[in-house]
């Protein structure tokens, strides 16, 4: 991998908040951002790369962002903030120290009133993980050119409305924080599907949120619902090892090596839910994350307590009316040994969720259990062509051929 597109994957949300908060300008950062690596790949391989190299492409940026803004009458009381900047990542660049990370900061600006609810998770993907626009558009299923007008009316907000990159205040972080841990989750659910860890950029989604999770911790103690995000993805994340085993081969969470989870993130993970409860403030990622925290209990009890679970899933159905959710419980039900009221449930949901994957997959599991072998055979073939896991689909297909399944 060329050094520009190592520094691009593992800084660009990094460089994008620092040079937009500092114009207030997103679209203009990611711009002077882009002609900056553009720079890099062209100049890096016969002058080599820069001791500081996070700090060149900054230099680099900032100056496009000075030369745009003295062109742009609108924005002509930005040019001091930028040479401001500039004075200050010159100082950072000469001690060869870290640029400073305002990550959070634009990710509250992408939660900010002004800005559309329905865009501010895209908008969020987009510039602080780098998330390109059909990437997400495909993720909320948009057509790609809608996508697109949205982020740039999205950025054109924050430069017109003057919107600060600060972190809220107490009084402003209950009405900016929802929209911040629903972006956060989302890149990490970007990571959790590279199952294997062989797609590198993915693989860095997932780690870039639990910072996210960890910094908004820091930065807010007291919100539960921040660590409840942080204690889910850390629970989850504990898992990822056992999720193939030696050979590759997909591995159901029933069926998970215990030992290959990763105690010391479920410890993390407890404490942060143990914190969480006692600020009495229950949320949709706690419930979540409580949900996790019943399954870890296997690792030290051998078991699993499917009704407690069932129970969980009935108050986050309560509170999301998510069909999803109630799609999870109706797996949690078959578990606990009751297969024909999940198939029930689950047949309930064919309205909302008759394109989506894990129904067809629970419903082909359901069937083979209750013994309607030709329907499974049909319903594993469904859940098959929606797939795209190579592992997933291998197993599946065994369970189709073999006899009943356990589906995750």
């Amino acid at each position: 991998m060329h050094p520009a597109e190592r520094v691009a994957r593992e800084s660009y949300g990094k460089l994008v908040a620092w040079l937009a908060a500092s114009s207030r300008d997103v679209a203009a950062a990611e711009d002077a951002l882009a002609d900056a690596f553009a720079a890099a790949l062209g100049t890096w391989p016969t002058r080599g790369v820069p001791d500081n190299p996070e700090g060149w492409l900054y230099a680099a940026a900032k100056r496009r962002l000075i030369d745009a803004a003295r062109h742009r009458a609108v924005v002509r009381d930005a040019e001091p903030r930028v040479a401001a900047a500039a004075e200050e990542i010159d100082e950072a660049m000469r001690e060869n120290a870290d640029i400073p990370d305002r990550r959070l900061g634009l990710l509250f600006a992408c939660a900010h009133p002004a800005i559309d609810p329905g865009v501010r998770t895209a908008l969020m993907l987009q510039t602080v993980l780098g998330f390109n626009a059909d990437r997400i558009a495909a993720a909320f299923m948009v057509e790609p050119q809608a996508m697109g007008q949205r982020l740039v009316r999205a950025k054109r907000k924050i430069r017109d409305a003057g919107v600060g990159f600060e972190i809220p205040a107490s009084e402003d972080w209950p009405t900016r924080i929802g929209p911040v841990l629903d972006a956060i989750y989302a890149a990490y659910a970007e990571g959790w599907r590279d199952a294997d860890g062989s797609e590198g950029a993915h693989r860095e989604f997932a780690e870039e949120a639990i910072w996210l999770g960890r910094v908004l911790v820091r930065a807010a103690p007291q919100d539960a619902e921040a660590m409840g995000l942080l204690a889910l993805m850390l629970h989850l994340e504990a898992r990822k090892a056992a999720r193939r085993d030696a050979s590759g081969a997909y591995v159901p969470l029933k069926k998970q090596d215990v030992s290959r989870w990763n105690e010391a993130l479920i410890q993390e993970a407890e404490t942060l839910l143990f914190r969480a409860a006692g600020l009495r403030s229950i949320g949709r990622f706690q419930l979540e994350a409580a949900i996790q925290s019943a399954h870890a209990a296997r690792r030290r009890s051998g078991v699993t307590d499917w009704k407690a679970i069932v129970g969980l899933y009935d108050a986050l159905a309560t509170m999301t009316a998510s069909p999803v959710v109630l799609l999870n419980r109706a797996a949690a039900v078959a578990e606990t040994g009751d297969a024909a009221a999940a198939l029930e449930a689950c047949d309930a949901l064919s309205g909302a969720l008759g394109d989506y994957q894990p129904w067809w997959a629970l419903r082909a599991h359901l069937l083979d259990v209750l013994g309607r072998g030709s329907e499974a055979r049909a319903a594993y073939a469904e859940a098959i062509a929606r797939e795209h896991d190579p592992a997933v689909m291998k197993f599946l297909a065994e369970k189709a051929a073999g006899g009943a399944a356990t589906v995750e």
